[in-house]
């Protein structure tokens, strides 16, 4: 497997950029190669799709992973019930254009049983999406949920391998991963079991919209910058919706935004930018230095083990 280091020194060598076509092909090569030996060694996989820019990437390397064949696979949405509508409206429209099966894992259903504690009208429901999301695995009898993340997200998921085992109560556990020396990637499980495959587990934030660029894939407006009104909350800039109304003290903003990731709107901050076009977004992400989620994921980037209790309890 080539390392984001390995593919970094390849670049510098060749005199290229992160967005060159070059480097662009061994991500996509790499990231079908494991796309391809998950459907050749699972029975039953499905996407996992939010609606958002990575799984927008992943299920375009699903397509060309198979072309000119259908997509094999369902896909699946976690649903917390505090989307950004423009999300929902962009899901629906890849569903009916693909032609996919949407199943989708309601974490209202869960709200107020003791499967899934921590709810109310207030706070975040990502960490209720565990529970959901290992439902609806059970349900459907998925061995292979295949998803957007990214190891440059968070140091948890630094720590993933490309081909990740579940047990069967869908825990993390490190100490049981496997290794994967040569781009070889084991899909067994043991009954009940399951695997989290990420195929572009390698790719940053950067790379993904490089790869939005040359593919042309279409995203929610959310992602470029538009009006919107906005309270300042725990360093973050959230978005006026059904979910987040000002508190006492707090003022309403209208300010020029947008969003570099996708979630429950109770948590998932925007960023003030003027850019609105894909190119525009490229230039503005070459000059930070936050990750997406330490700037805008309120559930985050207060503890450097939020991600890893999530994950131990089987978020994706």
């Amino acid at each position: 497997m080539l390392s984001t280091t390995d593919l970094d020194a390849r670049a510098d060598l060749a005199g290229t950029d992160r967005g060159s076509s070059g480097y662009l092909e061994d991500l996509e090569s790499h990231a079908i190669f494991v796309i391809r030996e998950v459907a050749a060694e699972c029975q039953r996989p499905v996407i996992l799709f939010s609606g958002g820019k990575d799984s927008a990437v992943v299920l375009r390397l699903v397509e060309k992973a198979f072309h000119p064949q259908p997509v094999p696979f369902c896909v699946l949405h976690v649903d917390t019930g505090r989307n950004f509508p423009e999300t929902i409206r962009f899901r629906d429209e890849q569903v009916s254009t693909h032609r996919l099966e949407l199943k989708v894992a309601m974490v209202e259903e869960l709200v107020g049983r003791s499967a899934a504690s921590g709810s109310g009208p207030g706070p975040s429901r990502n960490r209720l999406q565990s529970p959901a999301l290992l439902r609806a695995i059970q349900t459907h009898s998925f061995d292979a949920c295949l998803g957007g993340a990214r190891r440059d997200e968070d140091k948890a998921r630094a720590k993933e391998r490309v081909i990740s085992v579940r047990d069967t109560q869908g825990r993390w556990d490190p100490s049981r991963q496997r290794a994967e020396l040569w781009e070889l990637y084991s899909c067994q499980v043991s009954p009940g079991e399951h695997l989290r495959v990420f195929p572009i587990s390698d790719w940053t934030e950067l790379d993904v919209w490089h790869y939005i660029r040359r593919e042309a894939i279409p995203l929610p407006s959310i992602y470029f910058a538009h009006p919107r009104s906005v309270v300042r909350r725990d360093g973050m800039l959230l978005a006026l919706s059904d979910w987040v109304q000002p508190h006492p003290g707090e003022s309403v903003e209208r300010l020029l935004v947008r969003f570099r990731t996708v979630g429950d709107a109770t948590s998932t901050g925007a960023v003030e930018s003027r850019a609105t076009s894909v190119d525009q977004v490229i230039q503005e992400l070459a000059q930070s230095s936050v990750s997406e989620r330490g700037a805008t994921r309120g559930d985050d980037r207060f503890s450097d083990a939020a991600m890893e209790d999530r994950k131990r309890e089987g978020y994706f």
